[in-house]
């Protein structure tokens, strides 16, 4: 039989030979994109070792849910399978989803639609990103394409919290898509990404950002090398090396990072690429396999395999090298480990099995197809995978590598993007035709034991000397005179929380104007612009060492907002802001000018705060320069763009197309509508949007018109969103790759009342 959601006319008698095992026995949850201890492995027996995707007797395909298709790897949790898809594609409402279903039937339990919005990421990359479930809390973490961080209440669906990281932090969702997942540990949830913020962290770097998973609170974050070359799409390794709480990620900077995990902490970085790491680390004890398909620092070979030993020693944590195989390009696919080898599959499809003490290769190379993104996953004796174009394996190790033992194409047109996973006896396969479940409703699994590869423990706790401080939030937006109670959390040097059992005395001090009492509460200062400010906390031991922490604070004020850049300032708590401008004096007074020169950054955007707004009126005079080409003085297509932002959409005076845009998300223009407009390098243009929502749309308009002369009294552009962004950050919008982008006399304002 063929099922598309609604299930199977057969599924109500499979539900009552199913269900009561369910209940009757722990279940074996797949919580973790890559397994319940993130190495591709389950513990379950038996499985299936065949399926036919057409469906009929003996196919073992239980359901095929359509709704479900994608490129997303699905979490399974309490009987539930949770997934992140693009919704009604090619509409007007073309948006990404994340899904729940009935991991048993294949019902649709509860979808949570967000628009993609402000992003050049393309349409066929939605989805990319895996959610991840956590068993203690209950809850689903999902970060969107569009760098939208999400907690979500598993049973209904509904939005604990949610944090828009391109807005707060900079977080770029470019570079072709590349979307991280979210990795859980304790009481936090940390995300990462290539970030642009504002003050000290306004370079790009990739950074990694540790929240409350209760709240959405930031606890820490810390970073690698600025100036990465790529974003990416590794998943870091959470684990206890040694005994010490240890996250292992891949970076965009190319490198390999070890991290505390509590307190960000950097531990050792390992060079592995010139470009971005994209493969998820694997951790086997106190050894990290990893990979690349890009150039080594040396040389001209592209890619390389990998092992690490992770070391303590009095002088801290180191890693060292333990062997290298350049050549062999397994960029996409994270490795498996089992019994004593590794297993790798190459950007081709070709799997390599090595040995894991000296990675030298075991056997032939078995050919999978023609390219796979997914990963390996083990279960029952068996290797599952499944090839980009659609051909399923199984595979079973053997003394010499290992031998398929069955494959079968996948129907014409589907292809796999993610990878299998295994949960309560069922194999969950995702590919752009539907999610596939696959089983044997005959058979009972039952956990089984894999001795060769304990689970990793921590050290207990022996030192409570204080290493390190902790001041939550990390960061925080502040109206003026709001508080804030700050929160001090203290921590070895092992970076294990404890307690102070001498009660060092803490001391609280604020910058610029505001105040904090003795027992951490913060109040911003009472400024009418926009202020960065900072709180410390000193922790003073008996031996009279001190050790401190620092928040940074955004005072933001209420509407309306003025920007006439007097003090020759680019605004320090604008968002992506003071990397890529610069203040300068242009026709006799100040202004700030997206410049041409920077290595990276020159089409970006950069917003100004409060992402809960809406229904307000942004303006700006803007001005492009002369091209930085010679002999392009006249010519439009070495005009920038340049625009504003309002409640997450942009209105663009395009350049080379002589036009005005209004657009929410440029790479598949869902909703955009532009009219012509001639403009030219030189001259000052106020550009002015208005946002709101009405009947259940979005209502924008925009104006241009030459500085200094009347304001027109129609709207040059009007358009209409039904599937509308309701709140979002003011901000601006601008491409400096061609001619830089002065601006002046930026204001904001709520649409019911006059600048």
């Amino acid at each position: 039989m063929n099922k598309t959601c609604p299930k199977w006319i057969t599924v109500v008698f499979l539900i009552c030979c199913v269900s009561a095992t369910i209940c009757s026995n722990e279940p074996t949850d797949w919580p973790n994109w890559r397994g319940p201890r993130q190495d591709g492995i389950s513990f379950e027996s038996p499985l299936i070792d065949r399926f036919q995707p057409k469906g009929g007797a003996d196919s073992h395909v239980l359901w095929k849910c359509e709704p479900a298709a994608g490129i997303s790897t699905p979490v399974v949790m309490d009987g539930r399978l949770f997934t992140i898809v693009r919704d009604q594609p090619h509409s007007v409402h073309d948006a990404e989803k994340v899904i729940c279903l009935d991991a048993l039937t294949g019902d649709v339990l509860w979808e949570n639609r967000y628009n993609v919005f402000l992003s050049d990421v393309p349409a066929e990359r939605v989805g990319w990103s895996h959610c991840s479930a956590d068993p203690a809390t209950g809850k689903i973490y999902a970060l969107g394409a569009c760098s939208l961080l999400q907690c979500f209440d598993a049973k209904t669906g509904e939005t604990s919290w949610a944090r828009s990281l391109s807005e707060e932090f900079g977080m770029l969702s470019t570079y072709g898509g590349r979307t991280n997942t979210p990795v859980i540990f304790e009481d936090l949830v940390i995300i990462s990404g290539v970030i642009t913020g504002w003050d000290e962290t306004a370079r790009p770097t990739h950074r990694f950002l540790a929240f409350d998973k209760n709240n959405g609170t930031l606890v820490w974050q810390t970073g690698t090398r600025p100036l990465p070359e790529d974003t990416t799409y590794s998943t870091p390794f959470v684990t206890f090396i040694h005994g010490q709480a240890t996250m292992i990620a891949g970076s965009g900077d190319g490198g390999i990072h070890a991290f505390q995990v509590r307190t960000g902490k950097p531990l050792w970085q390992y060079s592995l690429s010139r470009r971005g790491v994209n493969m998820s680390p694997l951790v086997v004890g106190d050894r990290i396999f990893v990979s690349h398909a890009e150039e080594n620092p040396q040389g001209t070979e592209m890619g390389a395999v990998a092992a690490l030993q992770q070391t303590v020693d009095s002088t801290g944590t180191q890693v060292s090298e333990l062997w290298r195989i350049e050549g062999v390009t397994a960029g996409r696919s994270s490795p498996l480990y089992l019994d004593g080898r590794l297993y790798v599959v190459d950007d081709g499809a070709g799997l390599r099995v090595l040995d894991a003490d000296s990675g030298e290769q075991i056997g032939k190379t078995l050919k999978l197809g023609t390219s796979m993104r997914g990963s390996l996953v083990y279960g029952d004796g068996k290797i599952y995978a499944c090839s980009a174009t659609g051909v399923f394996h199984v595979l079973r190790p053997s003394e010499d590598g290992v031998k398929s033992e069955f494959k079968v194409r996948l129907p014409a047109g589907e292809e796999c993007g993610g990878s299998p996973v295994i949960a309560n006896g069922r194999i969950y396969l995702p590919t752009t035709g539907g999610l596939y479940c696959l089983g044997d409703e005959s058979t009972v699994a039952a956990s089984v034991s894999l001795s060769n590869n304990p689970t990793p423990i921590e050290s207990e706790v022996t030192d409570r000397t204080v290493a390190q401080v902790q001041l939550v939030p990390a960061e925080i937006m502040l109206a003026p005179g709001q508080r804030v109670a700050f929160q001090v959390r203290r921590f070895n040097a092992w970076g294990q929380r404890i307690e102070d059992d001498a009660k060092s005395p803490i001391t609280f001090t604020a910058s610029d104007g505001s105040q904090i009492d003795d027992r951490g509460v913060f109040r911003a200062n009472s400024v009418s612009q926009h202020a960065a400010a900072w709180a410390t906390a000193t922790v003073q031991k008996a031996n009279g060492e001190k050790v401190t922490a620092s928040a940074r604070i955004r005072i933001v004020p209420p509407l309306p907002w003025k920007f006439d850049f007097g003090d020759g300032q680019v605004p320090v708590t604008w968002i992506g802001a003071r990397y890529r401008h610069v203040a300068r004096d242009e026709d006799g007074e100040p202004v700030i000018v997206k410049v041409s020169t920077i290595p990276k950054g020159t089409r970006s955007q950069t917003w100004m705060g409060l992402t809960d707004l809406h229904d307000y009126t942004i303006q700006a005079d803007l001005k492009a320069g002369a091209a930085t080409s010679p002999n392009a003085e006249n010519d439009a297509s070495k005009l920038p763009d340049m625009g504003v932002i309002a409640q997450r959409y942009t209105l663009d005076l395009m350049g080379q197309s002589q036009q005005l845009q209004i657009r929410s998300w440029t790479a598949q223009l869902r909703m955009a509508k532009s009219v012509p407009f001639a403009w030219q390098a030189g001259v000052w243009y106020t550009v002015k949007m208005q946002a709101s929502a009405d009947e259940g749309k979005a209502v924008l308009r925009g104006k241009v018109w030459r500085r200094g002369e009347p304001e027109p009294t129609e709207w040059t552009l009007e358009a209409d969103d039904p599937s509308p962004n309701r709140l979002g950050s003011p901000g601006l919008f601008g491409n400096a790759t061609n001619a830089e982008v002065f601006i002046d006399n930026v204001s904001v304002y709520k649409n019911d009342s006059t600048e």
